[in-house]
């Protein structure tokens, strides 16, 4: 739900926004606990889970040793005797060796057990690329777990729809991979104040337009932005989709999009093989193709493990000079 225009609003970080909605379902629900690497003492790696501690106690947010596969398979387990868990993961580049519970647990437990065990948890963390993080703490992983039923999987691209997210993952019965961002935690954006949670599923339109439809999600979203803000100085006018959910994805909203622009710009961080990207691709030519009036455009980053250098890292992500290239590309300009 959304609060009327009444309502205040309130600025705040990324990671107060991800603090706040944790610690607001905690306390309406005594059935929910964090646990994690760093996420009690150190109050959180990236500090969104400050103060969790002092508020709710030991039993409640739980430091573990550096264990995913093992602390992940007691979130599972733990939903099986009535419990909300959110899993932290410090990065999703770790999560890799507790996969196996998200895969062959988590997502099929619910099916597997003929509906007696639904699966009532949160895995989150941040995503992507971080800078100078090298090959191996770069990757995005949305596609892979929006691969397999069963999950859900959130990448929220501001404080605003990040709180509203995680309160409905965190209340959902199905398993949900929340997905952030090291580089967005310091992020600032309005929140309000008062109570509120977001559906997922629904992409939302952060900029409307009539000559191309730019998709994207998670923190690169903000090179579709800006470059929304240059191609309007040459008085070309981007409608920009935020998808905010991978998994259910919204694909009326892109439908309804294209069928007023004509043309489809899609822009993710991540290999361009089997993405995200790919599969809005393949959905808008079967089910709108004949409202495009140019072939839809997708632009990842290149097909290449994450360089360290700072100068190849630029040319391996793309950025809003590329978003621009793409989209007078498919204008024709």
């Amino acid at each position: 739900m959304r609060l009327n225009e009444n309502n205040h609003m309130k600025t705040i970080q990324f990671r107060q926004a991800i603090a706040e909605a944790m610690s607001e379902e905690m306390r309406r629900d005594e059935s929910i606990y964090l646990m994690g690497e760093e996420v009690a003492e150190y109050n959180g790696a990236y500090k969104a889970s400050k103060g969790m501690l002092d508020e709710f106690g030991e039993k409640r947010v739980i430091d573990t040793p550096i264990s995913e596969l093992g602390f992940s398979g007691i979130g599972v387990g733990s939903t099986m005797t009535g419990n909300r868990p959110i899993i932290e993961f410090m990065t999703f580049n770790f999560a890799l060796v507790g996969i196996d519970q998200f895969i062959n647990n988590a997502a099929k437990i619910r099916q597997m057990s003929g509906g007696q065990f639904p699966c009532p948890i949160v895995f989150r963390g941040p995503t992507g690329s971080a800078g100078q993080l090298a090959a191996t703490h770069s990757q995005a992983f949305e596609s892979w777990y929006a691969n397999c039923p069963g999950l859900k999987v959130i990448v929220p691209s501001n404080p605003y729809d990040a709180k509203g997210l995680l309160k409905s993952a965190i209340r959902d019965d199905d398993p949900v991979i929340f997905m952030e961002s090291e580089q967005m935690y310091g992020d600032k954006g309005e929140v309000p104040e008062g109570e509120y949670t977001l559906p997922i599923g629904v992409a939302d339109i952060k900029r409307p337009g009539k000559d191309v439809t730019l998709v994207s999600f998670g923190k690169i979203l903000k090179e579709a932005l800006k470059a929304a803000e240059i191609l309007a100085e040459e008085n070309i006018d981007c409608e920009v989709i935020d998808l905010r959910t991978i998994r259910p994805l919204d694909y009326q909203t892109i439908f309804e999009s294209v069928k007023k622009t004509n043309r489809l710009v899609i822009l993710e961080e991540s290999w361009p093989f089997g993405n995200i990207a790919t599969e809005i691709t393949y959905q808008v030519q079967s089910e709108i193709f004949d409202f495009l009036d140019a072939p839809v455009e997708k632009i990842n980053t290149a097909d290449t493990p994450a360089p360290y250098s700072p100068v190849l890292l630029k040319e391996w992500l793309p950025n809003a000079e590329d978003v621009v290239k793409s989209i007078k590309k498919v204008l024709y300009k």
